[in-house]
C-alpha cells in the first residue's frame, strides 16, 4: 500500500509555512549533535537486533540475487574500498564512521592507518570495543568529533570516505562540509561520498523529521555536484545504487519484524509501529525513485596515476 501511495507523491502538496519549524531546523553544532544522537544513540542492543553482523546502517550492494544481507554489506564495503585504490602506506578518514566496519575491513585487508569520527557515543563505544577485539589498536582510532572541526585540525589523509552522513549536514552546510574534506585530503587524494540523493531540492518529509531523523535533509545530486569544482574536486565516477537500497530496506524490515516482540518489550509499541512504518515507507520511496543513492568519487586535483578503467 505504501508503495502505491508514495508512487503518487507528485499529486500532494506540503504547507511549508505550517511545518517550518520541522522542515527547517537549526544547523548549529549543538543542535545537529542533539539531532544525530537522538537517532543513533537509541541503543546498540536495538540496532543489533535487525542490522547484519557488520552493524552497517547504509545501503548494501547485492552483487548476486542470492546474497544475504551480511554478504551484500560486505560487498558494499569492499566496493567502496576498491574505488579508493588503497595500499598499506595510506591513511584513511571515515567521516560519520558508524560502528566501524568499513575501517576495520580496510585495516585488515590493506593495513591502512584509519581514523573514524562520529557524534554518537554509542557508536564510539562499540567501535572502540571492536578495535580492541580485532587487535587493531596500532592501525585504527575513533574520535567523537564534528566534521566542522577538521579544518582547524592538523589531520591529513590520503583518502577520505563518508557513508550516509551528509544527510545530517543540512542544505546550508554542504559547502562547509566540502571545505573541511578539502582541508584534510592530501593533493591527488581520493574522496568517496556515499549519500542518499533526491532528483530535486526538497525540504523533506515532516513525519520522518519529527519522529525518525530530526534535522535530516536529502541533498539533490546536482547541488552536491555543483560544489565539487569550487574545491578542485575532479569527478571520477558517479554510481546509482537506488534499487540496492530498496532491497536493503526490505531486508531490514524483514529482520525487524522477526524481532518485533523483543523490540516492543525494549522500546514500546508506538516506537515499534513508527519504525516499521519508517522502514517500509523508505523502501517504497527508493522503489518509486523519489529518492536515490549515489556514490560520488572525486580526486583533489588531477590524479593521472590512477588506473584508467572503472571499478566494476
Amino acid at each position: 500500500m505504501l508503495n502505491l501511495f508514495l508512487g503518487e507523491m507528485g499529486k500532494f502538496t506540503t504547507n511549508k509555512s505550517k511545518l517550518h519549524s520541522l522542515l527547517y531546523t537549526a544547523t548549529s553544532k549543538g543542535n545537529q549533535k542533539k539531532e544525530v544522537t537522538s537517532h543513533y544513540d537509541i541503543g546498540n542492543n536495538f540496532y543489533s537486533l535487525w542490522l547484519d553482523e557488520t552493524m552497517s546502517y547504509s545501503c548494501a550492494y547485492f552483487k548476486d540475487k542470492n546474497n544475504t544481507l551480511y554478504e551484500a554489506q560486505m560487498n558494499k564495503i569492499n566496493h567502496i574500498l576498491d574505488k579508493l585504490y588503497l595500499d598499506k602506506e595510506m591513511s584513511l578518514l571515515d567521516i560519520g564512521c558508524g560502528w566501524g566496519s568499513l575501517l576495520i575491513e580496510a585495516a585488515k585487508k590493506y593495513q591502512v592507518k584509519g581514523t573514524g569520527i562520529t557524534l554518537s557515543k554509542e557508536q564510539y563505544e562499540k567501535f572502540s570495543e571492536r578495535i580492541k577485539e580485532e587487535k587493531l589498536e596500532d592501525l585504527l582510532e575513533v574520535k567523537i568529533m564534528d566534521y566542522r572541526d577538521l579544518s582547524s585540525s592538523d589531520l591529513s589523509f590520503d583518502r577520505v570516505v563518508s557513508v550516509g552522513m551528509i544527510e545530517h549536514v543540512g542544505r546550508d552546510n554542504y559547502d562547509l562540509f566540502m571545505k573541511n574534506v578539502y582541508h584534510v585530503l592530501k593533493d591527488k587524494g581520493i574522496f568517496l561520498l556515499h549519500s542518499i540523493t533526491a532528483l530535486k531540492e526538497y525540504p523533506g518529509d515532516a513525519w520522518i523529521k519529527k519522529y525518525i531523523f530530526p534535522g535530516g535533509t536529502i541533498p539533490s545530486l546536482r547541488e552536491l555536484m555543483q560544489i565539487l569544482p569550487e574545491y578542485q574536486f575532479y569527478t571520477l565516477d558517479v554510481e546509482s545504487l537506488r534499487r540496492h537500497y530498496n532491497r536493503t530496506l526490505l531486508c531490514w524490515r524483514s529482520r525487524f519484524l522477526e524481532h518485533k516482540e523483543e523490540i516492543i518489550k525494549m522500546m514500546g509499541d508506538e516506537f515499534t509501529r513508527m519504525w516499521e512504518l519508517y522502514l517500509a515507507s523508505c523502501a517504497a520511496t527508493f522503489n518509486n525513485g523519489i529518492i536515490d543513492l549515489h556514490q560520488i568519487l572525486v580526486s583533489k586535483g588531477v590524479a593521472n596515476d590512477l588506473p584508467m578503467i572503472r571499478v566494476v
